[in-house]
This record gives structure tokens, sequence and C-alpha cells, in this order.
């Protein structure tokens, strides 16, 4: 199997035309040292390209390009439509974004452009059409790049209008609307179209995250997720009437809220994405985006941008520890990826970035800790040549992340406001993560019977067809992990009448008749069967047993003694339903689903080690990576195979100190799995 690419690609961005042309000829000599073999260029370049309304200048971009080709890069090529021009504010004043609070912006930012602008539009397909027909038959265009990290909202008088239009076609009457949107509540009934307004704060918003009425809420979401995904499928064609094969993609943030990625992936040759976690953003977490990066296409993916050092824009901006970027990297490939880039190339020397690492620092020297990183790793990479790229990755589990329960859930006022949707996922994935068994993040429209297990946390809102291939799946043999606040609500974030968990009552075998929510200084504790105990908090689900069996029992509140887990038979399967939120007994629970399942880890003695395994053309290729504060033993079933980064045979007893790293290729027949 090949990927969309020749070799990896390892550069980032890089903004030659913020600087004097006497220095980008030191930055190629520098550049070729670290083995950078392409850059994503042109990323905000509008003001340049175009002038003025009637004028395109593309001079300094041809030699960018010229430049690159001769040193054959593989050129990201962006389209500049991220930021708008200042001639064009000036002139449609309507071109800006309208927020949440009901303000019209002027010039200035980025994604400040309404992608429901009819002018905005215009003038970025031309871009993107002209961009096409200058370069895209270049060779050395690998790879476009559309826009830059879509994101934020629109509240203008487009938008609403244009809202209207979705609505119609999604309804086709106000009376299925009313019902949808539950607008007998408070006497919200609308007898026109054009007396339907958009919910911001100056209407139905209640704060800066809550909404008096979630279903016109969340069709918002929905809507403004379709709306600027057609700005992409619109420079996306753009493209296509120049260039036929050349992959498309824009970079996406992990788990960011507001856009429906599932969605989004379906229209993307290649997934993109921009990897910042925090100094104290646990392994685990960063483990989880790149795997739902993945999922998206369940293909491989690129990493568009990391910092080779730290941030600017977080709260502390910590640098990066010697052997940190590696290891991150190399976590990345391992998950999916075939590229390693950087924001970026060349240290900014103004604005808000100007403090944001890149491979040149400040300084303008190679003579750097972080270049000699950047270098070892472009080294290691290249020497690695092409065995991994397109290889996939395996998994017996699946785990459900789903943009409207994301929506839905967060919007709800109750039962408490710590019930955050990522962190829930984020939770069962730990149980995975920490013991090396790989795992898919799926759509609630995935193929359920590739799995072996499916877990779907806080599953709050049961689309169309869900439930019935939920029960299909677990009849046929699955087993499924589900939770509190799951089968709430419809599509339309309506309450399942009849009691929860609604349309999943029958595969749970339980009846949740109430949901206490604890405070943060609350708790309670969960008794198992064996009689081991554990902290519970958050929600409390009180469930009555209709066929399931009880695992553990609630100890104390005047729910003393009510089911807090159970497990239930269905056809050939069986559903776990967790009624309250738990750490270590939690653990215990999914023990079992996973003995149920007959799940396995990727290699077994990889206690404290990160182990993943990507598959190409009969081989499988393990990557091990430690990033705890100790060495620790590589694992066993790999002493006697090659690491492909040292080309030494690994040894039984070899260490691996923090930050280390051992890719190791096992010939499918030879698998110690």
């Amino acid at each position: 199997m090949e990927g969309k690419f020749k070799r990896i690609l390892y550069g980032g961005d890089y903004n030659p035309n913020q600087w004097p042309r006497e220095i980008w000829d030191e930055d190629m000599r520098i550049f070729r040292d670290a083995r950078i073999n392409s850059a994503t260029v042109n990323v905000f370049s509008w003001a340049r390209l175009q002038p003025s309304e009637e004028t395109y200048d593309f001079e300094q971009l041809d030699d960018i390009v010229d430049m690159l080709s001769r040193e054959n890069y593989d050129i990201v090529l962006a389209t500049s439509t991220a930021s708008l021009p200042a001639w064009m504010v000036k002139n449609y004043p309507e071109v800006a974004r309208t927020d949440y609070e009901g303000r019209q912006h002027k010039f200035g930012q980025r994604h400040n452009a309404c992608p429901n602008s009819p002018i905005y539009r215009k003038y970025a397909e031309a871009l993107a059409s002209r961009l096409a027909e200058r370069y895209g038959s270049n060779p050395h265009v690998t790879c476009w790049h559309v826009n830059n990290e879509y994101g934020g909202e629109c509240y203008c008088e487009h938008c609403e209008k244009a809202f209207r239009v979705w609505l119609r076609k999604k309804y086709g009457t106000l009376e299925a609307l009313n019902a949808a949107w539950n607008m007998e509540f408070w006497g919200h009934t609308v007898y026109d179209w054009d007396e339907i307004v958009l919910p911001n704060a100056l209407s139905e918003g209640i704060g800066t995250g809550k909404t008096a009425f979630a279903g016109i809420s969340i069709d918002y979401r929905r809507f403004m997720s379709d709306s600027i995904l057609a700005n992409f499928t619109m420079e996306r064609d753009a493209i296509r009437r120049y260039d036929k094969e050349t992959p498309i993609t824009t970079n996406l943030m992990g788990t960011y809220k507001g856009l429906d990625y599932f969605k989004w992936a379906k229209e993307m040759d290649i997934v993109s994405w921009d990897n910042y976690p925090r100094y104290d953003t646990p392994w685990s977490y960063t483990a989880l985006r790149n795997d739902l990066m993945r999922g998206l296409k369940d293909a491989p993916f690129m990493l568009m941008e990391q910092t080779p050092s730290q941030q600017n824009w977080q709260q502390y901006n910590s640098l990066k520890r010697p052997g940190q970027m590696r290891a991150q990297s190399y976590q990345t490939l391992a998950r999916g990826a075939d590229t390693i880039q950087f924001f970026q190339l060349r240290r900014s020397k103004g604005a808000c970035e100007k403090f944001h690492g890149a491979v040149i620092a400040h300084a303008g020297t190679e003579d750097t800790r972080v270049f000699r990183e950047v270098k070892q790793l472009g080294t290691e990479l290249e020497k690695l040549g092409n065995a991994t790229l397109g290889a996939v990755n395996e998994a017996e589990v699946g785990i459900v992340f789903d943009w409207d329960n994301y929506w839905a859930l967060e919007y709800t006022s109750g039962p408490s406001e710590d019930l955050t949707y990522v962190d829930q996922i984020q939770q069962y994935y730990q149980f995975f993560y920490d013991r090396n068994i790989a795992v898919h993040m799926i759509p609630c429209d995935a193929d359920f019977g590739r799995y072996k297990m499916v877990v779907a946390p806080v599953l709050y809102m049961v689309k169309e067809g869900v439930k019935e291939a939920l029960e299909k799946y677990v009849e046929q043999g699955g087993v499924l992990v589900t939770t509190y606040m799951s089968g709430i609500v419809d599509q339309s974030d309506n309450v399942y009448l009849g009691g929860y968990p609604g349309p999943l009552r029958t595969l749970a075998g339980v009846w949740v008749e109430e949901i206490d929510a604890l405070s943060p200084k609350q708790s309670n504790e969960v008794i198992f069967q064996d009689g081991t105990k554990a902290s519970c908090g958050l929600l409390c689900e009180l469930m009555h047993l209709e066929g399931a069996e009880c695992l553990a029992r609630y100890g104390q509140d005047f729910y003393r003694d009510m089911p807090a887990v159970t497990k239930n038979r269905y056809g050939d399967g069986i559903t776990y339903y967790i009624g309250t939120r738990m750490e270590e007994g939690l653990e215990k629970i999914l023990e079992s689903a996973v003995s149920d399942a007959q799940v396995k880890p990727v290699l077994e003695g990889t206690d404290g080690l990160e182990a993943v395994c990507r598959k190409k053309d009969g081989c499988s290729f393990y990557f091990v990576i430690n990033f705890q504060d100790k060495a620790l033993p590589v694992p066993p079933a790999l002493a006697g195979h090659m690491d492909m980064l040292t080309g030494e045979t690994v040894k039984a007893g070899d260490m691996l100190a923090k930050y280390d790293v051992r890719i190791v290729r096992v010939e499918d027949s030879a698998s110690q799995e």
C-alpha cells in the first residue's frame, strides 16, 4: 500500500515574503542541512497576490515556487484565503463577520470573512482558480492547502437568510420545524420563515455556551459547519478545473468543537491537522487526537503543523524538553501521519506570533539546540525513507466520537456544568492507551461490525438509524460499552419519552428513573459483587433492572443498593451500562468487557511504554516510545529484530530512556502479537 506522497514530507510553514531576498539562499542552506524537503507557502499572501480589486501580482510567488522547485522541495501550496485583504473590507464592509454579540467586525485578525458572503466567495474562488491555473502543472506542487484552520462563526444578515434556506430544505414545513425545536415552549412558535432569527446573544443565547432552545442552536452549528465546508469545496473545485490529481487538504484542529470533521473528511483527499499540546497535556490526549484525525477517513494523514520548541498563544508557553519534539513526532507518525511539518521554518520578527517557535530562531543560526534536534529527526526520517508511507493502523476497538453529541451535550442546561464531551471520551480512551490496545475513533454511522468492542460514552443524542445499528452489532456478538447520559434525546434535542436510556433501553436492559448531579465536593461509592469499592461522582443514575445483571451497586445516599453498573446479554453479544463516573472502578469494568470481547494489546510486556503498530506489505512496524521519567525495557517480543532508526538488532534487556524511540520492523510470519 502506498500513501499520497513519495517520501515523508518534512518541513513546514515558510514565509520568505516576510524577509529580504538575500536571506532566502541562507534559509535554503540551513534547511538542506536539516534534511528538510518540503515547505508550505502562500498561507497568508492574499494582500500581496491581489493588491487591488482589479490587479493580481504573482511575481514574488513565482520566485518562491521556482526556488523551492530548484531545491527539489515538495511544495504544499496554500490558497491564501484565510485572511482578507484590506481593500475588500473597505470596498465591501459586509464581507466582514458579525460576532455572537451582534457586532460587525472591521478589517483585522484572520478567519474574518463571512462564509455566506457572495463577495468573499467570488474573490476566493477566483484566487484559487488563478493559482491552480498558474502552478497546477508544476510537479513539485505535491499538495494544495486550502485556506487555513477554518473556524469561527458569523451571525450577519447574509447568514440569517442562508440559514432560513438551509432550514427550509431540512424541514420542508414550518410545522415540522416548530415540532423539532419544541417551539410551543415559551410560546416561540413561528408562522413565517422570515420570523426565524439567529441564536446568538441577542436572541436565544444564554451566556456564551448555553441556549434557551437547543434545537435551533444545534442546527445553527450544523449550518455553520456546512457553510464553511462549502467554502472549502468551492476552492477545491476551482483547483480541480486545472489540476485533476494533486491531493487537496485543509488543516484541521483535533477535537475543535466548531466543525463536524467527519463530514468534512468526506470532501478532503487527505486529512491534515495542527498539533499543539500544552505543557501539561497528557500524552494520551495527544494520542487520542492523532487517532481521531486518522479515523476521519480511516487512512493516513498529514501533520501540517507542530512547533519545534514552544507555542506563543497558550497561558504558559514552556519549551519542549530535549528529545520531546522527536518523541512527539514519532508518536504522530506511529498513529498514522505520513508527514512531519512545523509552524514555522523561520521565526517571525513581529506581530503576535513572533515568539512562536521555529526551526531558525531569531538568532538566525543553526547553532541552536532546537536546530540540532530538527536535523537529527530529519536525518532519521530520510533514512526511514518510504517504508511506512501509507501503512495502516488496525484496531479491534472502536470509540464513538460524534460532533452532534458534542454540541448537544454541552448545550444542555443540566444536570452538571462539569459534564464536557471530550473529557468523557478521553477517560475511556485512557484505559486503552495505558494498555496499548489499539483503537479507531469512529462516527455514529460507522460499520460497527468491524470491531470486537465498541465504546460509546455519553451517547446523549441517538440519531436515526443508530439504535438499529447498535442492536444488530450486539445481537451478532459484539460487546458494547455505554454510559450515563446516553439515549436521552433525538437529533433535535427532544427527549425520548418513556424512560431513559430511550432507544437503548432494551439493549441495555435497564430503566433509568432519575439522574443525580454531584458537585466536586460530593461523592458516592460503588460496591462491586466481590466487595471491591470505588469512589464515584459527577452523575449518578438511579437505575432499575429490566433483564440486565447488576455488577455493582451504590453504597451511599437514598439510592444505596440501587444498580450502578450493569451487564446485559442481547442476542450473542453483551451491553455494559455504566451509570456513574468512576476512576479505579472503571478499569475493573472495562477489563471485564475486554475479556468478553477477547481484545488483545498491540504487544505484550510494554508496561509504561507507548506501543503502536502500522502495517504494510506483509510487515508490521512497531513504534515504541518512552514518555516516562525513568528508563524502561524494550518489549521482549521485539528482541532479535532490527531497529530501523539505528540499524541495530534489538537485544533482550535493552533499555529506553525518557523520550527514546524504537521503530522495529517485523515480518508478519515472525510477529509476536
